[in-house]
C-alpha cells in the first residue's frame, strides 16, 4: 500500500514538473471570482444613447 502512495506522489510531482517546464498555464491558487472578467466595458453601451442625444439636440436647433 505504501508503494502505491509513493508512486502517486512521484507521478504527481513529475507531471507538475513537466507541465511547468513546458509552458503550461498552471495556477494552483484555487478558483477565481473575477466579476469584471470577460465583460465589455460600459462605455460601448453608452455610445448609442449619446449619439441619439446629440442627434436630438442638433434637430432642435
Amino acid at each position: 500500500m505504501w508503494k502505491l502512495i509513493v508512486g502517486f506522489i512521484a507521478f504527481a510531482a513529475l507531471a507538475l514538473f513537466i507541465l511547468t517546464k513546458s509552458g503550461g498555464n498552471i495556477d494552483l491558487s484555487g478558483e477565481k471570482h473575477d466579476v469584471a472578467g470577460g465583460h465589455e466595458p460600459a462605455a460601448s453601451a453608452a455610445a448609442p444613447a449619446e449619439a441619439a442625444s446629440v442627434a436630438a439636440s442638433a434637430a432642435s436647433q
